[in-house]
């Protein structure tokens, strides 16, 4: 006999992440007809008594005895999901990996902006010539309104014969076209506006150069592993200015030209602009084929380039680490440039890094994928070494130019002239005189931005710190005021001391800022122009500024880490570091790495043209490893040296580190929490993992919360993430508690 439930459909249901502020997850069933929802999907659903919508992030089979109360979906906003399978795939792996709720993973896959239903795509009203009314018509209608005759001669002379209201009048054009419209000369059609984060901006249209013959090799064989789906990862390994760009640009137009789509990252939202004129500038021919995304945007501007890349319009995306997760159509090549830059790690939850979901999503989609740096991280060298990458160089400069002459000032015995405060030395004094009297440009770095480092009280020591964070505050003399950079707090500055009464506090140290004053003191004739954090929180104004410098409308550029990688500026002959030495005693794995990194990048800026460069380091430890390599342009004697020492304490890439935090308001509570943590984890951990104790953290108050951690080292981070995420879920703590756990962690405060 045939069973009465044979022919009953299966039991299925959604689990949606719904829109909102909370990652709330919620199981909805799927009635008939919604048979297409899928992983990835958008649906509309009713929560309480209102309409929402969410994304699917699960399909699965609910228990018969609840299935019926669960609320059915109320319709599937698009047929195709707005999260591809392997983009889902890819946000399960990360979740995993990185020790994250998968919903983390699916709100980074999905900007803000595409889920607000108030950014739908723009439109306006454009007039369209339907027919030509012969002259006597013409007359009358000229006649008797004008107004209709005007925008009837101006949709003739126009391009394509179509105009958009607003080019016609705006409003009060509206009732004479509608009246036009009614005799059929013209019709009124709705399109779509693209709202392009270039403005308008126009980019001209550039063609391949020829390549010197390493890059050409280069090319080849990215070529070759492109043609025949080698999937092993390719590191180019190119000194500053070596036409690593070039070879990007190419081999993007090969990829282009197989039907295939290609994703670019950089480090920095400051590269972005440049990227993207070189690549709208190559395929001049349609723009639109080129789109961006970073956080700088405006939400319609993100909803529009977005869209743009999932409906394959834009077959190009570009920006920085979130990118990676762009809708990419066909993906076939993803370009990561300044690999090594740590600004691909997100140091909030999830504690994804970019550069390392890049190779993922690489592998996954079975694209190629082109790592490029002058000066790689350590962790891809070691991936070289273990022959999981593949290493091409570009070891001179494209246009046959050297390696900018650097020196190094030892501002310990240095001559200080108190003019200029101990900021700049005189023998970098003299070097940009010269360069502004030979009309050539500058670049200055100083890596701390704001006027003076701290305030503090020469009698009694005091040092005005952040109410909510343990550090001290930094002035900012634009705003006059005591700014945090940790948690951006504000407070006036005090006439006096507020412990002692000395009417002797002094501004100790300086940031960017104070440079900016001497140097305007020293050079009064100079344009000059300060980039950093404070400035560049304009809208555009990063962009503006580098145009102007790249038009020789300023003489020096005085910035933070942000002007010091990927941009390249001909009449730049003379790079000075002001203060080397920032960042080298940081309680920091990669303290010596990342300064090598940055004094080779911004070396690099210099002598990029037909003129020699020039590179003044000025420090107070003269001999660190990291400087001196750095003179040298020496990447690989840097590595080797660096390797070896990380191998002898076991640090990255030799073994994968994690740091585990807590954080309350309450210190006692967050130090017994902790170290009621660590006893779990402790007992779970097998013995190839290592844990240090608890202890405060390098800045143990920000915030307004207190700050306990531990470190964890272990061959597989896989294993630390399911120990500890484990632990964690046991442990039952309030909401006064906050704990994090960073793996494959790049900031230890």
């Amino acid at each position: 006999m045939q069973s009465l439930f044979e022919d009953m459909p299966e039991l299925r249901a959604a689990r949606v992440l719904v829109d909102g502020l909370s990652d709330m997850l919620l199981d909805y069933s799927i009635p008939q007809g919604m048979e297409a929802v899928q992983r990835g999907s958008r649906v509309e659903l009713m929560m309480r008594n209102r309409m929402a919508t969410g994304t699917v992030v699960d399909i699965v089979e609910p228990d018969e005895a609840w299935a019926h109360r669960l609320r059915p979906l109320k319709r599937l906003v698009d047929e195709k999901p707005v999260i591809s399978p392997e983009l889902m795939n890819l946000a399960e792996w990360a979740a995993r990996y990185y020790a994250v709720p998968i919903e983390q993973m699916v709100r980074c896959m999905l900007p803000d902006a595409v889920r607000q239903e108030k950014h739908e795509e723009k439109t306006r009203k454009v007039a369209v010539l339907q027919d030509w009314p012969d002259d006597k018509t013409l007359n009358k209608i000229n006649s008797r309104a004008p107004r209709q005759a005007a925008i009837l001669r101006y949709l003739h002379h126009s391009e394509l014969n179509r105009a958009p209201l607003a080019d016609l009048g705006g409003s009060p054009a509206l009732a004479p076209c509608r009246a036009l419209e009614k005799r059929k000369f013209i019709r009124i059609e709705e399109e779509s506006v693209h709202r392009d984060p270039a403005g308008t901006e126009t980019f001209a249209a550039t063609y391949p150069l020829k390549l010197n013959d390493e890059q050409d090799a280069a090319l080849v064989s990215v070529l070759e592993s492109f043609d025949s789906g080698d999937l092993k990862p390719i590191l180019l390994q190119g000194v500053t200015g070596s036409g690593k760009t070039e070879v990007y640009l190419q081999a993007a137009a090969h990829a282009l030209a197989a039907g295939k789509g290609v994703l670019i990252l950089v480090p920095e939202i400051s590269l972005t602009p440049q990227t993207m004129a070189r690549f709208k500038g190559r395929f001049a021919q349609d723009a639109r084929s080129v789109a961006i995304l970073h956080s700088a945007m405006s939400d319609g501007e993100r909803f529009d380039e977005w869209h743009a890349i999932r409906r394959g319009v834009a077959r190009v995306a570009i920006g920085p680490r979130s990118a990676v997760f762009a809708p990419v159509n066909n993906l076939g090549l993803i370009i990561v440039d300044e690999e090594h830059d740590g600004s691909y790690k997100q140091e909030n939850a999830p504690r994804y890094h970019g550069r390392d979901l890049a190779v993922l999503r690489g592998h996954m989609e079975k694209a190629t994928v082109l790592l490029g740096s002058a000066t790689p991280a350590l962790e891809s060298l070691h991936n070289v070494h273990l022959g999981k990458y593949r290493m091409l160089r570009l070891d001179k400069r494209a246009d046959g130019a050297r390696l900018p002459l650097t020196r190094v000032l030892d501002m310990r015995t240095e001559a200080k002239d108190k003019r200029h405060l101990g900021i700049m030395s005189e023998r970098l004094r003299m070097a940009i005189d010269t360069r502004l009297d030979r009309g050539e440009q500058v670049i200055l770095l100083l890596n701390r931005r704001g006027f003076a480092r701290a305030l503090q009280c020469p009698d009694c020591g005091y040092v005005a710190s952040c109410e909510h964070c343990s550090m001290p505050m930094t002035y900012h003399l634009t705003e006059n005021r005591l700014l945090c950079h940790m948690c951006g707090y504000r407070a006036m500055v005090p006439k006096t001391c507020p412990e002692c009464h000395s009417s002797g506090i002094l501004l100790e140290g300086y940031g960017t800022q104070k440079v900016e004053a001497v140097l305007r003191r020293a050079f009064p004739k100079a344009r000059l122009q300060r980039v950093d954090a404070d400035v560049a929180s304009r809208k555009n104004a990063l962009r503006d500024i580098l145009n102007e410098f790249r038009a020789h409308r300023i003489d020096i550029l005085l910035g933070t880490q942000m002007i010091s990688k990927g941009l390249d500026f001909p009449g730049v002959t003379l790079v000075g570091v002001l203060n080397a030495d920032m960042g080298m005693s940081m309680p920091d794995p990669r303290a010596a790495e990342r300064t090598f990194q940055l004094l080779t990048q911004v070396a690099g800026r210099a002598g990029r043209g037909n003129l020699d460069g020039e590179v003044i380091i000025q420090t107070h430890v003269p001999h660190a490893p990291a400087i001196q390599f750095a003179r040298r342009h020496d990447t690989d004697g840097f590595a080797e040296s660096e390797l070896a020492l990380r191998a002898q304490f076991g640090f990255p890439p030799y073994k994968h580190m994690a740091v585990l935090t807590l954080r309350s308001e309450s210190e006692s509570l967050a130090e017994f929490s902790i170290q009621n943590l660590y006893k779990h984890i402790l007992k779970a951990l097998p013995v190839e993992v290592e844990i240090t104790e608890p202890m405060p953290a390098a800045i143990a108050k920000a915030y307004g919360q207190f700050r306990f951690q531990c470190t964890l080292k272990a061959d597989s981070a896989r294993l630390i993430a399911d120990i500890c995420s484990r632990e964690i879920a046991k442990l039952a703590v309030g909401e006064e508690i906050r704990i994090s756990l960073d793996i494959d962690a790049y900031s230890f405060m």
